[in-house]
């Protein structure tokens, strides 16, 4: 578990480098993920249509 926590604490920051930090629901997905729930071509799909979907309200 502490690979994981660590992995997600390295994608977030980097996000937040972009101004795209992660939510609470997307580290919950990145974990769901990096246990094997999903693919990660599924998560980054989703991931990216949110952010997407909140640029076009802006």
């Amino acid at each position: 578990m502490r690979d994981i926590e660590q992995t997600i604490r390295e994608v977030n920051g980097t996000m937040a480098i972009e101004g795209m930090p992660l939510t609470d629901n997307d580290k919950e997905s990145l974990c769901g993920a990096l246990r094997g729930e999903y693919s990660f071509a599924e998560l980054i799909a989703s991931i990216i249509a949110e952010y997407q979907s909140q640029r076009a309200d802006a």
